[in-house]
């Protein structure tokens, strides 16, 4: 792909034909005057130094300059590159609890949804932070490695359901793992993690995990999602609901005491989030306190500038302009290069 970054140079672009103008202008009013004093052959005669050639040379070569200068002030760019750029900020991993449980709607619309708007709004809030995503279930898997790329973070959460994790469970403890492993390696900025679950943790030790990511200087904290009073998960179209092997309505509640735990080992806080937005500004205020450090990203640009080539063509024409002589050499009369 091919651009200038400054298209408005290329205007001067017309002033080329009223330099040629000028140029074809001036060759014909010398021929006129030399014919005013008689026979151009029979006075090329009396001046055998002078190279009409030479003179036309020297013009192509400055018309040829002119151009370069003028495309190289356009800035022509094309080709690609990645940037590494240095801002002020914090790093975050979200780890997000996609279990069955969090399709309870005991939070408007249900807990999973409710999450994803909740970050999707944090996202917007960010300017020169990283963040990462892992989903977990009875498992965890990296959604989105860690990246400024905040138009593919919302992305990937808005793709987010149950499905993704096919191992059912809460495995907090081996979410919290992997996030400590997912930020950018020997970066001294701030770190933290974001659990977002309703706090049924039937697999690991998360209070463990917690306590081993604040070992790290990395602080977890946690949203509970749901109400402790518990609510059915719905299952399918309709009013039908999630059943134990018993038959009973399976009843899903916010297990707050798990998060507080968590949050407490992980020196982070905890927020319980309900329909309001009181748990998203208690994050921004938390990571607000965070101190910012420089944090590098890759960032993709789809043009680079390459006038240096133009610039040299330019150089070079200019100063064989300036060593190209208007009259024959004596030393090299003889030869007939311009002649």
């Amino acid at each position: 792909m091919f651009r200038f970054a400054h298209p408005d140079f290329l205007y001067l672009l017309f002033i080329l034909p009223i330099l040629f103008a000028f140029f074809i202008h001036a060759v014909i009013s010398k021929k006129r005057a030399i014919k005013k004093y008689g026979n151009p052959q029979l006075l090329s005669e009396l001046m055998p130094e002078v190279s009409p050639k030479r003179q036309q040379f020297k013009f192509w070569l400055l018309f040829g300059a002119i151009v370069m200068v003028i495309i190289v002030m356009a800035g022509p760019q094309f080709g690609s590159k990645l940037e590494t750029v240095k801002r002020q900020g914090i790093e975050i991993m979200v780890c997000l609890d996609v279990s069955n449980s969090m399709m309870a709607e005991d939070v408007a619309p249900n807990r999973l949804d409710k999450a994803k708007q909740m970050l999707s709004k944090l996202t917007d809030g960010f300017s020169n932070d990283k963040m990462g995503l892992i989903v977990f279930a009875g498992d965890a898997f990296t959604q989105l490695p860690i990246t400024s790329d905040y138009v593919s973070a919302k992305m990937f959460l808005s793709s987010i359901n149950p499905s993704m994790v096919s191992t059912q469970g809460t495995a907090i403890g081996s979410a919290i793992d992997l996030a400590i492993r997912s930020f950018t390696p020997d970066e001294k900025s701030s770190k933290a993690i974001i659990v977002i679950t309703d706090g049924e943790n039937h697999e690991d030790d998360a209070v463990k995990a917690a306590t081993a990511a604040y070992d790290k200087k990395i602080r977890v904290n946690v949203v509970g999602m749901g109400d402790p009073k518990g609510a059915p998960i719905p299952v399918g179209q309709g009013n039908n609901y999630m059943k134990d092997a018993g038959g009973n309505v399976v009843i899903t509640k916010l297990s707050e005491q798990m998060c507080q735990e968590i949050a407490a080992a992980g020196h982070g806080i905890y927020v319980r989030t309900d329909n309001s937005n009181g748990a998203l500004r208690a994050l921004q205020k938390e990571f607000d306190k965070m101190n910012k450090s420089d944090v590098e990203s890759k960032v993709y640009s789809e043009y680079d500038d390459h006038f240096q080539t133009f610039a040299w063509i330019a150089l070079v024409l200019l100063v064989l302009d300036i060593f190209t002589l208007d009259r024959k050499n004596r030393i090299f009369r003889k030869i007939k290069l311009f002649s």
